[in-house]
């Protein structure tokens, strides 16, 4: 992260459209944009620091579906604001085209739980600061293809510390059963992987209120992503920074 806590707020596309998800299921979509970079600059011009980009048809399909709206908003913001990208990346090929188009950060998740080495030799190959990991969590597993019923998972903080050991030192946690859902951030399961000090946790997952980023800061996480809260108006980029 750039300083000791960061906003991200959340660009989920599908089908080229800025859509929220409701508990990660894609019959449960909210379209807010038709245009993506345009959404961008907003939170950009706001103050953030970092914009989280999730491809939603490439986690599903397992094949990057939007590389050129991404390559479009790292080139709208790319001087004043960092690009992380998650949703599909689960081959070397597809993390390095997303690295060399100009993103400063790759994030996997269903892939790096299925093979946690591919995790590691991402690391080694880009550098630590250059990869980070998600863990989609639900009833304390961190589940590759989160959004599916039934997917199979590994007790959360065995997921974190077996990528730690490997080298990510950067880890996204969402509650799945709390995202998209203004409910308020787990807070239990962000202290149980904050406590294991492996590397920085960044908060995800119900996420609605000032309040909300106060308490997963105080907590100690590195950052909070933001996604239906700025969408709705109950949270603005600017606020939630002074925060």
């Amino acid at each position: 992260m750039t300083s000791g806590f960061d906003i991200l707020p959340a660009i989920d596309l599908r089908g080229g459209r800025v859509v929220r998800l409701q508990q990660g299921d894609f019959e449960r979509e909210t379209a807010f944009s038709d245009d993506p970079v345009a959404v961008a600059r907003v939170f950009v011009d706001g103050g953030a620091r970092w914009l989280h980009v999730v491809d939603l048809d490439g986690a599903r399909t397992g094949q990057p579906a939007h590389a050129t709206v991404i390559g479009q908003i790292v080139e709208a913001v790319g001087d004043r604001a960092s690009v992380e990208v998650a949703g599909g990346l689960r081959t070397t090929e597809a993390v390095a085209a997303v690295l060399a188009a100009g993103a400063a950060r790759a994030i996997v998740g269903t892939a790096a739980l299925r093979d946690p080495a591919f995790a590691g030799r991402l690391v080694t190959t880009h550098g630590h600061d250059r990869i980070a990991a998600a863990l989609d969590i639900r009833n304390g597993l961190a589940l590759g293809e989160g959004w599916r019923d039934g997917a199979a998972g590994v007790g959360a903080e065995d997921a974190l510390m077996t990528l730690a050991e490997l080298g990510l030192t950067t880890f996204e946690a969402t509650a799945i059963d709390r995202d998209g859902l203004l409910s308020g951030p787990d807070l239990e399961l962000l202290e149980r992987l904050i406590r294991l000090d492996r590397g920085a946790v960044i908060a995800s997952g119900g996420i609605a209120s000032l309040d909300d980023i106060r308490a997963v800061r105080a907590l100690g996480c590195a950052g909070a992503i933001v996604g239906r809260a700025l969408y709705e108006g109950r949270l603005d980029v600017a606020s939630a920074l002074r925060a």
